[in-house]
This record gives structure tokens, sequence and C-alpha cells, in this order.
């Protein structure tokens, strides 16, 4: 094996990288006899461009993937070829319908220095930033595809960080959630409201709610995480839970 592939090394760059990121992050080593988690890691790999293309290159043969207890992951691989570094790519979720992915940009991965102290600072001010925007909007489509806004219905659904997201339909809601401190993302429409203060949060949904109710439109909660949302924060009974899909998503 070439020492660039050597499996020691991989793994303890990946145990320091998961040290240096922001958040709680743990790292999990897959050797060459870990086959099947490899070719399902393969088919999660989101991405597009360089990492892919390493991918069709060289298939994996060993791989750690880095894990936050809110389900985000990072794998990181090999370089072909004789080259130093390593490479690193998000992972799509594997619980969420294939449709949730379409129109959501792929968080390509990059490149690695073979310092992890550097590495962690690149993917914190690069890759960590365009996966948690991907993975928002994914996550908020999982739950609209249950749960729709309608023109007489806006959907709020909560997301990891804590935070609510909706996607209002008409000017009429997205005027009032803007009033209430949600900010729109342009590129999206996605509008989000901050979990930082949930006693603030819960009196901007309730104030909301309220507003939207006069103008004719009903406000519901999506709960995707299994998270219970505080009861001051409910202004209409709150929508089912979003199921489970086993479907994996493919690439």
């Amino acid at each position: 094996m070439h020492p660039h592939h050597d499996p020691e090394r991989l793994a303890s760059y990946a145990d320091v990288l998961a040290g240096e990121l922001p958040g709680d992050w743990s790292s999990t080593y897959h050797p060459s006899d870990d086959k099947d988690d490899l070719a399902e890691l393969t088919d999660r790999v989101w991405d597009l461009d360089l990492v892919a293309a390493a991918l069709a290159e060289q298939p994996l043969r060993q791989a750690a993937v880095l894990s936050r207890p809110d389900g985000a992951q990072l794998a990181v691989l090999d370089r072909p070829g004789e080259r130093e570094g390593f490479l690193i790519a998000a992972v799509a979720p594997h619980d969420l319908p294939d449709q949730a992915y379409h129109g959501v940009r792929e968080p390509n991965g990059i490149a690695l220095t073979d310092d992890p102290f550097l590495g962690a600072e690149q993917v914190a001010g690069d890759l960590l930033a365009r996966y948690e925007t991907a993975l928002a909007q994914v996550r908020h489509n999982a739950a609209a595809q249950i749960e729709p806004s309608q023109p007489d219905r806006v959907v709020l659904t909560w997301q990891s960080d804590g935070s609510l997201a909706a996607v209002p339909a008409g000017t009429t809601a997205a005027d009032v959630l803007a009033t209430h401190g949600f900010v729109a993302d342009q590129q999206t429409g996605i509008y989000r409201l901050s979990g930082d203060d949930t006693t603030v949060q819960a009196r901007a949904v309730r104030a909301a709610g309220q507003q939207l109710e006069a103008h004719g439109i009903a406000l519901a909660l999506q709960h995707p995480s299994g998270r219970i949302a505080p009861a001051a924060t409910q202004p209409t009974a709150p929508a089912p839970a979003v199921p489970r899909a086993s479907a994996a998503r493919t690439r």
C-alpha cells in the first residue's frame, strides 16, 4: 500500500480533524474489509465535482466518517495517485426521499492539506457552511412534500439548530413572517427564524400566527426530527410528524 493510503495516517488525521471542527464531532474509520459500508458511503457522497471525479478514478479503499449527533456526516478520503493530503465530502442523509434533493445544489467537497489543524479551518470556513445550507434545504423540502405550504396555510419546520424554516406561499404570508423576525434566503426563498432565544422565538411565532389568522392563513408546525415544540409556539394544531423514508438517495 502506498504510504499516502496508510490506514493509520487516515484514521489519525480524521480523529484530529473531528476534534478541531466546531461542534461535537466523532470519527469512525472504515478499512478495506468494510466493503458494504464503503459501498454505501460511495453512494451517499454528496458531490458532483472533485470528490465524484476521484471516486470515478479510484474506488474507495478506506475512509473515515465524521459524525455529529444531529445526523450530519462528512467523509474523509485519500486523494488518488501520488498527491498529498486528503479529500473531504459531505454525506447525504439516508432517511430522506430522493425528491427532497431536487433543486438543491450539492455541497461539493474540497481538498485538504496534510495538516489537520489547517484542514479544520478549511472545512469550517468553506464546506461546513455550504453543507449546513444544503441540509436545511433538503430537510425542509422533505417536510414540505408531506405538508406543503398553501395560499391559506404556512408550515414551519424545525431545523437541527433549533431554528424554524418556512416557504411562504404568497406575498402576504412572506410579509408577515418578515415582520416577525423571519429572515429570507434570496437564493432558496426559505424564511428562517433563529432559535437562539426560545422565548423570543415563541413570542414571534405566536404573533405571526395571530396576524396570519387575521388574513385567513393558518400556521402549523412540522417536527421532522421528533423535537417537541414549546406549547407557546403552537398557534394551531401541529401537523403530523414526518415519516422516515427508507429509500436512500441516489447519485
